[in-house]
C-alpha cells in the first residue's frame, strides 16, 4: 500500500466533482487533485503521479478513451475509472472494452465508489510491486549476462593461452627427440640417413594402402623416433664390424622398449610410441619384444618394419660393407612374407618400389 494515495478527478460539472473530492478526501482520506477538461487533466497527470484517475465519461474536449491511451501510456500502472451518466448497456460494454479499471453510473453510489477505489490502489501497489521485481530481475539478468559473457571471454583467452603453451610446449619436446634421434643416427655414418629414409618408404606404403593422413602423418612420426632406443645400446655393440654374440645381441632386441620408455610420458604422442615398441615384431610372432602375431601388431607397425628392413638391405652397415641390391631386397621381402612380414604390406610395397 502507498502512504500517500494521490487522486486525479476529471469533471467538467464543477458541483458534481466538489462534492465527490469531499467525499475522497474527507471521509477517505486520499488526496484529490481537480480538473474541470480531459485537456486539464492530462497536463496535471504529464506533470505529476496519480495513483488513480476518476474521469467523466463525457468530457467536451477530448474522448475519454484517447485521454486513457495517453495517461497509460506514460503510466502502464494506471488505475482508471470512469463515471457514467446512465447505465447504457452499449456505453457499458464500449467502456469495458476499452480496458479500463472500473466504471460506475450516476448518481454515484458513495460505498461502490470507495470500495472500487480501495481495490483499485491495492492492486496498482501489487502492479507496482510487480514491476519492480520484474524491472529489478531483468536488472541482475542482465548485469548476470555480462557477467558470464566476460567469464566466458576470459575462459576462452586463457584456453586460448593454454593450448597455444600446449601446443609450444610439444612443438618443443617434439623436436627435442627428434634431434636426440637424428644424433642417434648420427653415431654411425652408415646409418645417417636411415630415419628420414624409412619415413620416406613407410609414408609411401601407407599411401599406396590408401590410410587417412592422420595416420599417416603419426607414422612419419613413428619412423623419425623408432631408433631412439638405441641411445641404450653402446658403441662397441652398435658400430661392431662382426656379427654380434648372443648377449650382444639381447642388448639390441632391447631398443624398442627403450624408445618407448623414453616417449611413454608424452601423452600426444601415445599412438606413436605403440608404433615405435612393436617396428621390430614379426607377422608369424617370432619377433620382439612382445612376440605379437598378425593383427595383434599395429599397422603402421607392421610397415615401419618393412620399410626399416628394405632400408636397412640396400645401405651399407658396419657389418655387411656391401648393401644389397634393390632386386635382392625384393627377393628377401617376398621370401619372407608371411612370415617376417604382413602380405598386404609387402603387395603394397612391390606396387611402389620400383618408384622410391
Amino acid at each position: 500500500m502507498f502512504d500517500r494515495i494521490t487522486i486525479l478527478l476529471i469533471d467538467n460539472d464543477p458541483q458534481a466533482a466538489r462534492f465527490l473530492k469531499d467525499r475522497l478526501s474527507l471521509d477517505a482520506g486520499y488526496t484529490v487533485t481537480m480538473a474541470s477538461s480531459g485537456k486539464a487533466g492530462l497536463e496535471y497527470f504529464q506533470e505529476s503521479n496519480f495513483d488513480l484517475v476518476i474521469s467523466k465519461y463525457e468530457l467536451p474536449d477530448i474522448d475519454y478513451a484517447r485521454l486513457f491511451r495517453e495517461m497509460k501510456n506514460k503510466d502502464s500502472n494506471l488505475i482508471f475509472i470512469v463515471l457514467l451518466e446512465n447505465d447504457n448497456p452499449v456505453v457499458l460494454e464500449e467502456v469495458a472494452k476499452a480496458g479500463v479499471y472500473g466504471y460506475l453510473a450516476k448518481p454515484v453510489n458513495l460505498e461502490k465508489l470507495f470500495f472500487l477505489v480501495k481495490k483499485g490502489i491495492e492492486l496498482r501497489s501489487l502492479s507496482v510491486t510487480n514491476h519492480k521485481l520484474i524491472s529489478s530481475l531483468q536488472e541482475q539478468n542482465s548485469s548476470l549476462q555480462k557477467q558470464n559473457s566476460l567469464m566466458a571471454k576470459r575462459v576462452e583467452e586463457s584456453t586460448r593461452n593454454l593450448t597455444r603453451l600446449y601446443e609450444d610446449l610439444r612443438t618443443t619436446y617434439l623436436r627435442t627427440i627428434k634431434v636426440l634421434a637424428q644424433a642417434i643416427d648420427a653415431r654411425d655414418h652408415y646409418t645417417h640417413s636411415h630415419s628420414e629414409n624409412v619415413a620416406r618408404y613407410a609414408v609411401a606404403i601407407a599411401e599406396e594402402m590408401k590410410l587417412p593422413t592422420k595416420d599417416i602423418e603419426l607414422l612419419r612420426q613413428a619412423c623419425e623416433l623408432h631408433d631412439l632406443g638405441k641411445i641404450g645400446v653402446g658403441d662397441d655393440v652398435l658400430l661392431k664390424p662382426s656379427g654380434l654374440n648372443p648377449e650382444e645381441w639381447e642388448k639390441i632386441k632391447c631398443h624398442p622398449q627403450t624408445a618407448a620408455q623414453i616417449l611413454e610420458p608424452l601423452a600426444f604422442l601415445n599412438g606413436v610410441t605403440d608404433m615405435v615398441r612393436q617396428h621390430h615384431e614379426h607377422f608369424d610372432g617370432t619377433g620382439y619384444p612382445d612376440k605379437l602375431k598378425g593383427d595383434q601388431i599395429l599397422l603402421g607397425a607392421r610397415i615401419i618394419h618393412l620399410a626399416d628392413a628394405y632400408d636397412a638391405m640396400v645401405s651399407a652397415r658396419a657389418y655387411r660393407k656391401t648393401p644389397l641390391t634393390r632386386e635382392q631386397a625384393v627377393g628377401e621381402i617376398k621370401k619372407n612374407t608371411g612370415i617376417q612380414f604382413d602380405p598386404k604390406v609387402v603387395a603394397a610395397f612391390l606396387r611402389i618400389v620400383d618408384n622410391l
